[in-house]
């Protein structure tokens, strides 16, 4: 017995969908292949390095301080009567400052004065006395005793004239620092006392201070530990001293470099036990008076000589527990390389292990990490000027005669599906 039977019409129905179907799917294994052809090819910016001798440079915090400074304070007690000076100004050295009530000075001085002229006047009547008994003695006229007293009271009147000569210079101070001068040229402050105040010699009361700040110093700490990982760097002959006088360069709050050099004075012998810091001091020009003490900078200090080492750009490294690179081969392929970073020189790290010459840095280490193993890459000549870019795809293949026949099928298959919808 016969189930169904399949009629002419039916079978013809059934043959232009199965020619559709696979029409429709060779056209697909073929676009997609043609894809798979046409993906785009990652190019990556690499830097080729090659070893040299570079200066390995620290940032230090530091302050700015005054290359001289001095606090104006009373030598003589006395009541205020006028201020000399404009506060925040330039002051030299010996310019009256204030002017204190000098009237008991003046009269200390006039009194020494007398006192000398007193003195004067005894020591001429003992130098006459002693003028005449000097023959009487010799004719044996007075006693020997009485010659003798009058050669002691000459010499006493002389001491009383020294005397009195230093009482005058002693009220001629006092009354000289009544009006008190600046000890040092340079920018006076504030004043912190004002007309009508009563100073105290020897007192606590800091009048005013002034500075000179040019040159200015800096105050800078580094650890002890880098001190001596440094040195024993160099005696171990990885690196050498650098050499002559060493060219600091300041860096201000803002980022920017102060334009002028400055150059390291001394570093301290000793460490400082409860910080654990050994304290260096630099000495830079302000001639425009730009720096101002106690401003906070950063002072970049070339500390040794890293022979053939390689300078790659802050951004290739990735920094961790392991410092590491990531290493293009020539054949496209890529892996990470552990470095040895010494220090920094600008954007830019030292590395003194881990590389050799000619090989391919990888920009942007960190962000192409994940793609390794995954493809090849073509490599282009990284360029400092050109952005922070480094993984891009290459332009797509332009299409090719293969895809033409993957076209033509597409386009057979409607009228096969058209046919087979007219025979429904």
């Amino acid at each position: 017995m016969t189930l169904f039977s399949i009629s002419g019409k039916t079978s013809f129905r059934l043959s232009a969908i199965a020619v559709a179907s696979v029409l429709a799917l060779s056209a697909c294994s073929k676009g997609e292949q043609q894809q798979q052809q046409g993906a785009p090819e990652l190019v990556v910016s690499v830097l080729t390095v090659k070893a040299e001798d570079t200066t390995i440079s620290t940032e230090l915090p530091g302050r700015l301080e005054s290359f001289r400074s001095a606090e104006v304070r009373p030598q003589v007690s006395g009541i205020i009567k006028r201020r000399l000076f404009q506060e925040g100004s330039y002051v030299q050295a010996g310019q009256a400052l204030y002017q204190l009530d000098d009237a008991s000075y003046s009269a200390g001085l006039a009194s020494a004065r007398a006192q000398l002229a007193a003195a004067e006047a005894a020591q001429a009547k003992a130098n006459a006395d002693l003028a005449r008994y000097q023959p009487l003695v010799a004719a044996d006229a007075i006693s020997k005793q009485e010659y003798d007293a009058a050669v002691a009271a000459q010499r006493s009147a002389v001491a009383n004239v020294n005397a009195a000569r230093a009482a005058i210079r002693s009220a001629q101070v006092n009354v000289n620092h009544a009006r008190i001068t600046a000890p040092i040229s340079g920018y006076i402050g504030r004043s912190n006392v004002s007309e009508g105040a009563l100073l105290t010699a020897g007192g606590a009361t800091v009048l005013a201070t002034i500075q000179q700040t040019n040159p200015m110093y800096v105050n800078v700490t580094q650890s002890a530990m880098d001190v001596m990982k440094l040195r024993r760097q160099i005696a171990e002959g990885q690196m050498s001293a650098v050499n002559g006088a060493v060219e600091v360069t300041i860096i201000l709050e803002d980022g920017s470099e102060y334009p002028q050099k400055g150059r390291l004075l001394f570093t301290d012998p000793t460490v400082n036990e409860t910080t654990g810091q050994v304290s260096l001091r630099v000495e830079v020009p302000n001639d425009d008076n730009i720096l101002l003490p106690g401003l906070y900078v950063r002072v970049r200090l070339p500390q040794a000589q890293a022979n053939s080492a390689y300078l790659i750009p802050q951004r290739a490294v990735t920094r961790g527990a392991k410092n590491t690179v990531v290493i293009v081969a020539p054949d496209g392929s890529m892996r990470q390389q552990e470095v040895t970073i010494a220090g920094q020189s600008g954007n830019n790290w030292i590395i003194t292990s881990g590389l050799k010459d000619g090989d391919k840095v990888a920009m942007d280490g960190t962000m192409i990490a994940g793609m390794m193993g995954a493809q090849k890459v073509k490599t282009q000549e990284w360029q400092a000027s050109q952005p922070q870019q480094s993984a891009a795809p290459a332009a797509p293949a332009k299409p090719n005669s293969a895809s033409a026949p993957a076209q033509s099928s597409a386009a057979a298959s409607a009228p096969a599906a058209q046919s087979a919808s007219q025979a429904k």
